[in-house]
C-alpha cells in the first residue's frame, strides 16, 4: 500500500528545520527559487548537480535565448496546485508519487531550468515510447516506468555517463552484459532501443521482486542493490524510500525525485508551455531490413540518398558507422520511404555491397614484403595515418607489435603499401577547389565526409570547424562550398 510522505518526515529526513512557502506569490523569482538562501535550498542544489552532472545528454544551457525572452511570462502555480496535481495522478499508478519541497524542485528544474530538455524529451517520446510501452506491458511492469529513460538519458540513445553508463537506459558494460548485451569495437547494444529496454524490463522485474516496492527498485536501477540494502540497515530496517533518503548515495537521493518530477512534466507539460520538439521521423514512420551483407553508413547514404546524421540517429547500436552484417548485427533502421527503395532494389543492392566487401578486402591486404616507413609527425594520429595509407589501425598495430594507439615523434612506422593511397577527394576525377583572397574553398560533393577532406588537404578537423564556424557540418550538401586552406 502506497505510503504518502508528510512534511514532518522531510524535516526529520534532512535533520534540520525550515519555513514551508507561503499558498500565493506574487513573484515569478520567489514561486521558482522559494528556498534561495536557505541551507535546505543549498542541500537541494548539490543534490541536483551532482545527480545531472554526469548525464552527458543534459548539455543544453539551463535557457535558451528565446526562454528568456519568455521568462517573465511562464505559468507560475502555488506548491498546493502541485501537489493536488500529483495526487490526482498517484491514484492513478502504482509508483509513490507523494508531494514534498524536493519533488517541487526537481519540477521546477524540468519546466523552468531545463525547458529545452524538457521539449526535447517530448519530441524524442514519439520515437521511443511506443517501444517502451510494448515491451513494458509484455513483461507486465507499470507503463510509467518509460519515464525512467528520460531521468537516465533525456531520450539519448547515445547518452554516455562519465562513469560509462551508456544508451537510452544508461547500462554499466557489467550490468549490460548481465542482462545480455552485447559491447564489442563494432555494436554497443547498450545503445540499442529495443534490446536495452527488454534488458531494463527484465532487470526493474528483478528489482522489484528483490525490494517490493517500486521507489525502492528505482533506487537500486540508480545505484545498486547493495547500496539500498545498506541504506535499509543504516536506517534499522525501515523500508520507505523517504525514511532511508539520508542513507542513500548523495545523487540516489534525487532519482525517485526526478523521477515523480518527469512523470508530472509529461502530465502537464501544456500547463507550463512546453511543447514537443519537432522529430523527423516518430516510431510509425520507420521500419527495418535485415542486411545480407557489411555497409558502411555512408554506402546506405549515397544508394537511398539520406543524411548519414539521420542515419546514425536511427542506428545508434553501430559504433562505427558500420552495419557489420554477423550474427544478428544485421538490422538497418531507415525511414520507411527509404526502407521501401531499399527493398525494391535489394538484390541489385546487395550484389553491390558484396563487390564492394570484395574489393575493400583485397585492398586491405597489401603484400607483406612491400613496406614502407613513416615518421611520425606533431599532430599524427593513427586513423590519420590508416587513412593516408589505405589500410586499418589494427593493422598499423599489428605490422608495429604496438598494445595501444599513443605515438611519439620521430617514431618510425612499418607500413605494407606501396604508396600513400588517394581519398575520395583525392581521386575525384575533377577536383573542385578554388582561390578567393587568403581562403582556399573546395566544393562539396555527393558521399564527400569531413574525414575525407581533411585527410586530403592535409589539414585537421580541428582547423576546419574553426575556419567553418558558421557551416553546420551535419548538414553538409554537394555544391556547398567550405574553406580548406589559408593563404
Amino acid at each position: 500500500m502506497k505510503q504518502l510522505l508528510s512534511f514532518f518526515t522531510l524535516l526529520i529526513g534532512f535533520g534540520a528545520t525550515f519555513a514551508s512557502k507561503p499558498p500565493d506569490s506574487t513573484s515569478l523569482a520567489d514561486t521558482l527559487h522559494p528556498l534561495k538562501d536557505v541551507a535546505y535550498a543549498a542541500q537541494l542544489d548539490s543534490i541536483i548537480q551532482c545527480y545531472y552532472e554526469d548525464l552527458i545528454s543534459l548539455s543544453e544551457p539551463l535557457y535558451s535565448p528565446e526562454e528568456l525572452k519568455l521568462s517573465d511570462s511562464m505559468p507560475v502555480f502555488t506548491s498546493e496546485v502541485y501537489q493536488e496535481r500529483l495526487s490526482i495522478m498517484d491514484k492513478r499508478t502504482p509508483f509513490d508519487l507523494s508531494y514534498n519541497n524536493t519533488v517541487e524542485a526537481f519540477i521546477h528544474l524540468y519546466v523552468s531550468k531545463k525547458r529545452s530538455l524538457s521539449a526535447s524529451s517530448l519530441g524524442r517520446s514519439q520515437l521511443y515510447f511506443p517501444g517502451f510501452e510494448e515491451a513494458l506491458d509484455r513483461h507486465n511492469l507499470p507503463l510509467e516506468l518509460k519515464y525512467l529513460a528520460v531521468v537516465e538519458s533525456g531520450l539519448n540513445p547515445k547518452a554516455r555517463s562519465r562513469a560509462g553508463a551508456t544508451g537510452l537506459w544508461q547500462f554499466m558494460y557489467r550490468t549490460g552484459k548481465n542482462f545480455g548485451l552485447n559491447v564489442n569495437s563494432y555494436v554497443d547494444e547498450r545503445c540499442d532501443a529495443e534490446k536495452s529496454t527488454e534488458a531494463a524490463c527484465q532487470y526493474l522485474g528483478y528489482l522489484y521482486n528483490l525490494f517490493g516496492d517500486w521507489n525502492l527498485a528505482l533506487a537500486a536501477y540508480n545505484c545498486g542493490e547493495g547500496r539500498v540494502a545498506s541504506a535499509i540497515r543504516r536506517s534499522g530496517g525501515k523500508r520507505n524510500y523517504w525514511e532511508i533518503y539520508p542513507y542513500l548515495p548523495r545523487e540516489t537521493r534525487g532519482y525517485v525525485p526526478a523521477f515523480i518530477a518527469v512523470n508530472y512534466m509529461f502530465e502537464h507539460a501544456s500547463d507550463h508551455g512546453i511543447y514537443a520538439t519537432p522529430i523527423a521521423n516518430k516510431s510509425y514512420e520507420v521500419d527495418s531490413v535485415h542486411l545480407q551483407h557489411a555497409a558502411t553508413f555512408e554506402q546506405i547514404s549515397e544508394i537511398v540518398d539520406l543524411d548519414i546524421e539521420t542515419i546514425s540517429e536511427l542506428n545508434p547500436v553501430y559504433r562505427m558507422n558500420v552495419i557489420p552484417a554477423y550474427d544478428n548485427h544485421r538490422v538497418l533502421y531507415l525511414p520507411k520511404d527509404k526502407i521501401q527503395i531499399w527493398v525494391a532494389n535489394e538484390s541489385a543492392i546487395e550484389s553491390l555491397l558484396k563487390t564492394e566487401a570484395a574489393q575493400a578486402e583485397v585492398a586491405e591486404t597489401p603484400k607483406p614484403q612491400e613496406v614502407t616507413y613513416y615518421t611520425v609527425r606533431s599532430g599524427d594520429y593513427l586513423g590519420k595515418i590508416a587513412n593516408r595509407y589505405g589500410c586499418s589501425v589494427r593493422q598499423i598495430q599489428d605490422w608495429n607489435n604496438m598494445r595501444g594507439t599513443s605515438l611519439r615523434v620521430g617514431q618510425k612506422l612499418a607500413i605494407h603499401a606501396k604508396e600513400p593511397t588517394q581519398t575520395k577527394v583525392e581521386a575525384s576525377k575533377k577536383p573542385v577547389v578554388s582561390q578567393s583572397g587568403n581562403n582556399v574553398y573546395y566544393t562539396i560533393r555527393a558521399g564527400d565526409t569531413l574525414w575525407d577532406i581533411a585527410s586530403a588537404r592535409g589539414v585537421s578537423l580541428e582547423d576546419l570547424k574553426r575556419w567553418n564556424s558558421d557551416v553546420n557540418f551535419n548538414r553538409m550538401k554537394p555544391g556547398q562550398k567550405i574553406i580548406v586552406d589559408k593563404k
